[in-house]
C-alpha cells in the first residue's frame, strides 16, 4: 500500500517543480530581457553584424562624436577668418575645418553603410563653446579659440585611442586610424598659436600599479 501510493507523489512532485522553473523563467524573461549581458556590459541586442565584423556600442559613439566634432569645428574655423586677431589662429582655424570637411564625408558615408544614425547638431558642450566664441573678437577670442578646443581635442583623442585598440570592425578600426592621426594633428596646430593654456587642461590619470613578478 505504501508503495503504491509512493510513486503517484513523486510524479506529483517532479511535474510540481518543472512547472515552478518552467513559470520562473518565463517571469525573468519578461520582465528583464536584456538581463543577460556580456563581460563588456553590453547587452546582445547593442551589438550589430557587418561583413567587416560585429558593431558595439563603443563604435557607434566614435562615429558619433567624430561628426559631432565636424559640426561645430567647422563652422568655428570659419568664423575665425572673422573674429580671430592673430594671423596664425586664422590659419589654424582654417586648417581644423577643411580636416573635418573631409573626416564628415567619410563619417557620414561609413555610418551610412554600417547603419549607424548619425546626429544633425552639435552637442550641448559644443553649442555652449560656439555661442561664448560668437562673443567674442580678437585676443580674447584666440585665447579661448585655442583653450576650448585644445581641451575638446584632448577628450575625443582618449575615447578615439580605446576604439582604435579594441573594436572588432575591420572598417571601424581603419577609420579610428585616420581620426586619431587627425586628432593628434589638430591638437598640435592649436598649440602652435601659443594660445593654450596647459594648466587648464586635465591631469592625466595616475599610472596604474606595475604588476608584481
Amino acid at each position: 500500500m505504501n508503495r503504491l501510493q509512493f510513486r503517484p507523489m513523486r510524479i506529483i512532485e517532479v511535474l510540481g517543480a518543472l512547472t515552478f522553473l518552467v513559470v520562473a523563467t518565463i517571469t525573468v524573461l519578461t520582465i528583464a530581457p536584456n538581463a543577460i549581458r556580456s563581460a563588456s556590459g553590453a547587452s546582445p541586442a547593442d551589438w550589430t553584424s557587418a561583413e567587416s565584423g560585429p558593431i558595439g556600442p563603443s563604435d557607434r559613439d566614435f562615429l558619433i562624436k567624430v561628426r559631432q566634432a565636424g559640426l561645430w569645428e567647422i563652422p568655428t574655423g570659419q568664423q575665425a577668418q572673422e573674429r580671430a586677431g592673430s594671423q596664425r589662429v586664422k590659419e589654424v582655424g582654417l586648417m581644423l575645418a577643411s580636416d573635418h570637411v573631409k573626416l564628415d564625408e567619410q563619417v557620414r558615408a561609413l555610418a551610412a553603410k554600417l547603419r549607424v544614425r548619425l546626429p544633425s547638431t552639435p552637442n550641448s558642450d559644443q553649442q555652449g563653446w560656439m555661442a561664448e566664441l560668437s562673443q567674442l573678437s580678437g585676443e580674447e577670442y584666440d585665447k579661448v579659440f585655442a583653450d576650448r578646443l585644445r581641451a575638446a581635442h584632448g577628450k575625443v583623442f582618449a575615447a578615439v585611442a580605446l576604439v582604435r585598440a579594441g573594436t572588432k570592425n575591420d572598417e571601424i578600426r581603419a577609420f579610428a586610424q585616420v581620426a586619431v592621426d587627425v586628432v593628434m594633428k589638430h591638437m598640435t596646430l592649436l598649440e602652435s598659436t601659443g594660445r593654450v593654456d596647459y594648466a587648464a587642461l586635465p591631469t592625466p590619470p595616475p599610472p596604474s600599479p606595475i604588476p608584481s613578478k
